[in-house]
């Protein structure tokens, strides 16, 4: 019992995280994982658009790496429309399978 009185004896054997703390603590750790987009220069988002309509039109499956604060996505499929308009393709992954995918979300392309 005098070994618990020392020091901060005390409060280390009564040591107790709460759910709440815990999960807080979690988000924190996850928070300062989180990266910044990068900025894409014009070279760069030219490239992109040319090859999502070289995809387009001659329906060949496109690999897109999609930006994420934690990791990075990485998405193939065909491009099968295109809307300028909300500046935004959709994509068929597999035959019945397809999304739509915001352009400033796109970080790098390749066919």
């Amino acid at each position: 019992m005098a070994k618990k009185l020392r020091g901060n004896g005390l409060f280390e054997s009564s040591r107790m995280v709460l759910p709440e703390h815990r999960e807080a603590w979690i988000r924190r750790e996850e928070s300062k994982k989180a990266r910044t987009k990068p900025v894409l220069d014009d070279q760069e988002i030219q490239q992109i658009e040319y090859l999502l309509v070289e995809s387009f039109n001659k329906r060949v499956p496109v690999v897109l790496t999609l930006f994420d604060p934690i990791e990075d996505q990485r998405v193939v499929g065909v491009v099968t429309s295109i809307n300028s308009y909300l500046r935004e393709v959709k994509l068929v992954v597999f035959e019945d399978d397809w999304q739509w995918i915001k352009l400033k979300d796109i970080i790098s392309a390749s066919i």
